[in-house]
């Protein structure tokens, strides 16, 4: 058996170190906003024979309407954000593209032009926020009402508390790695991301659940003196089904990544991070945090 629990000042170390790595990433760099936080529009255009490279399509639209975002979709497709376009600049664009890539057989056709205004986009970014809150707070809720009958060493409300910060220790730490990335790399931030977030949260508490729920288990047919034994316990009892969830969920999402296409790249990176990180901080920072604060409490 594998003490977890008695080399937790290691854990706490590391997760520490993660956390204010993120921490500092995220004050000094912040999240670099995608188009539905900012406002703006996007094109979709298909190309009749050969798609063409996108650096070059992101050099020709920037040099006409400023910073853009070029991605491929699909064999044949190209989708390029830019800045909220009207509709002569929209007209603009496309014949530029028109002008720029339609040789011989070589057709342009738009598929699709959207726009998000800033009004919007606003409420979008204060949704956002709102929808994390209430899923956390529901959280702790929940988990308080399903441990109400646990109630010795601690106080079922601390399960859900600590459930909420093994969540915030993922979510901050998946967000800190997409602000270096946005920082270095112009990587950018959408719904699809706030999604992702929202599902790390779901599969991170699912996984500290699940122990916490051998830990309730185990405390009814041992002793609560030494609480710090029963939650490792539970620890080593539930890390190989722990291990074996996530590794089946990281395996898709690593094709996703390499396979994917941009436009799903770096929403199955942030799940894949989160899901790692909510495995990670169920054995290494829910379950030591539930004892150590037992101990302090114990104390008075």
């Amino acid at each position: 058996m594998i003490n977890f629990i008695g080399q937790r000042k290691i854990s706490y170390i590391v997760s520490g170190a993660l956390f204010v790595a993120a921490v500092f990433a995220l004050v000094v760099y912040g999240l670099k906003p995608g188009m539905d936080f900012t406002g703006g529009s996007v094109l979709e255009v298909s190309f009749t024979t050969e798609r063409p490279a996108v650096p070059e399509v992101r050099g020709s639209v920037e040099s006409a309407f400023g910073n853009a975002v070029v991605q491929t979709s699909g064999d044949t497709n190209m989708i390029v954000k830019t800045r909220f376009l009207t509709e002569d600049e929209h007209q603009n664009l496309l014949d530029l593209l028109r002008t720029s890539y339609e040789k011989g057989d070589q057709k342009v056709l738009e598929q699709r032009f959207e726009t998000i205004g800033p009004s919007v986009s606003a409420e979008l970014k204060q949704r956002s926020v709102t929808a994390i809150i209430v899923v956390c707070v529901a959280i702790i809720l929940f988990i308080a009402y399903a441990f109400r009958k646990v109630s010795k060493p601690v106080a079922s409300w601390k399960y859900g508390v600590v459930a909420v910060v093994a969540l915030m220790h993922d979510v901050t730490i998946t967000a800190g790695v997409f602000a270096f990335l946005g920082k270095f790399m112009g990587v950018e931030v959408d719904v699809a991301f706030v999604v992702a977030l929202l599902t790390i949260l779901g599969y991170s508490v699912n996984d500290t659940i699940v122990v916490f729920d051998r830990v309730r288990e185990n405390l009814i047919r041992r002793s609560t003196e030494h609480f710090d034994e029963t939650v490792n316990y539970a620890v080593n009892e539930t890390m190989a089904r722990s291990l074996n969830t996530t590794l089946t969920t990281l395996f898709p999402l690593a094709t996703l990544f390499f396979l994917g296409g941009e436009t799903i790249k770096y929403f199955s990176l942030a799940l894949w991070i989160g899901i790692f990180l909510g495995a990670y901080s169920s054995i290494f920072v829910a379950s030591p945090f539930l004892v150590t604060w037992q101990k302090i409490t114990s104390r008075h």
